[in-house]
């Protein structure tokens, strides 16, 4: 089952693959295993080991180790009632936005069944047929978009459509290999300080910064520009003029577009259930104490679901289309293995030192919880030893017994 590793203080991707361990000594085989585990194909595993861990090893031999390993991609007698079983939990709540291909990604790396995608498609058909009819859309015919490599340009922009629920989102793609960065909920997306310490937090983990960031107008993003530049300014880099660009939403196209996946696969979700609270006079969107309700009890929830949502992207393997000159493959392999399609990493890399200044300076962590201490006081006052929710129904039961009990404190 795919561990998500989650450095408490931090504010960026979980370390969800190896790719992302910086300077660590994992043994070869569990490297294999990881990979394997991630859906990875031979060929992928022995190119991300070479470029990534330098470890030089041949499909051959990489086929040898997982038949010591007893890992196959295709196994046989698997428990049909145990692969349903993890069908119905995927498309449980948010799961219900996703498709066949997405639910396949999930119980690879999530369950560890390694079945063809066609058995998936027909017993989602089976399982939930509504579902099934109800994602059958076209999709919409989009401009032509080039850049050469992984870290030439950072699309950077937040995503509103929660913001009405107290849940703002912000999240960053690179252009190249379409890989997110990125993908965060706190109480705003308009704090520049919030929004640079993620930057820094993943500039951190990368080593370095892109060569060009490609923001929305709006003041939410002065910090980040400033930090760009700097970094640009210390590695004596030729390009400083031109590593920050200013534009419309509209025209912010990698992020744009993606933002109609994240509606699809899971934020729609999320706002029928929003709508739904507020509808039953459960929620008040102008109560100040509501909102700070429904953050304490959900924010964790969807952050771990957003999670989910960009491990499985980044891993998933996009197809080539006609008329589009973007390659195809994993978000990951483009990311970290960009001699498989014949170009190179444009990352701008960085000190370490310089890093931690801008983020001692510049940047602000969000939040625990998305709420001010003085409400998560009062709440532990109240309801002293409750437990954090790991689930949208352990989420709505701890709401319910907050408004209730804060009902009191209001008369």
């Amino acid at each position: 089952m795919l561990m998500l590793i989650i450095i408490e203080g931090t504010m960026v991707m979980p370390v969800y693959t190896p790719a992302l361990h910086r300077n660590n000594n994992m043994p070869r085989n569990e490297l294999i295993s990881r990979y394997f585990a991630q859906g990875y194909t031979n060929k992928e595993i022995s190119q991300v080991l070479m470029a990534v861990h330098k470890i030089s090893i041949s499909i051959s031999q990489i086929k040898r180790i997982l038949r010591s390993l007893d890992l196959k991609r295709r196994k046989v007698n698997l428990p049909l009632p145990g692969i349903i079983g993890a069908i119905y939990k995927i498309i449980e709540n948010s799961g219900q936005c996703l498709g066949y291909r997405a639910v396949w990604k999930r119980l690879t790396t999530e369950f560890g069944f390694f079945i063809p995608r066609k058995s998936v498609m027909e017993l989602l058909r089976m399982i939930d047929p509504d579902g099934v009819t109800r994602r059958r859309k076209r999709r919409l015919i989009r401009r032509r978009y080039t850049t050469p490599g992984p870290n030439f340009v950072w699309h950077i922009d937040g995503y509103d459509k929660l913001k009405p629920f107290g849940f703002p989102i912000h999240g960053a793609i690179d252009g190249f290999s379409r890989r997110i960065l990125w993908l965060e909920v706190g109480p705003s997306n308009n704090n520049p300080q919030i929004i640079a310490r993620y930057f820094l937090d993943t500039v951190e983990q990368l080593g370095g910064c892109p060569q060009r960031c490609r923001c929305d107008l709006g003041t939410e993003n002065t910090v980040i520009e400033e930090i760009q530049v700097l970094f640009h300014a210390l590695s004596n880099y030729e390009i400083v003029r031109n590593c920050f660009l200013y534009g419309k939403s509209t025209s912010n196209q990698r992020i744009e577009a993606w933002w109609s996946i994240l509606r699809r696969q899971n934020a729609d979700w999320w706002i029928n259930f929003f709508k739904d609270l507020r509808q039953s006079n459960l929620f008040n969107d102008a109560d100040p104490l509501h909102v700070e309700c429904i953050r304490y009890c959900f924010m964790d929830v969807l952050q771990k679901e957003l999670n989910q949502v960009v491990i499985q992207w980044n891993q998933h393997t996009m197809q080539v289309k006609k008329n589009n000159e973007s390659p195809g493959g994993k978000p990951d392999i483009l990311f970290f293995v960009p001699d498989s399609c014949g170009t190179r990493d444009y990352i701008v890399n960085c000190d370490q030192n310089d890093i931690l200044y801008c983020q001692q300076a510049y940047g602000e962590s969000r939040p625990i919880h998305g709420c001010s201490e003085e409400f998560i006081s009062l709440v532990n006052l109240i309801l002293p030893n409750h437990d954090r929710p790991s689930d949208v129904n352990e989420a709505a039961d701890l709401y319910g017994q907050l408004i209730f009990q804060l009902s009191f404190y209001d008369k």
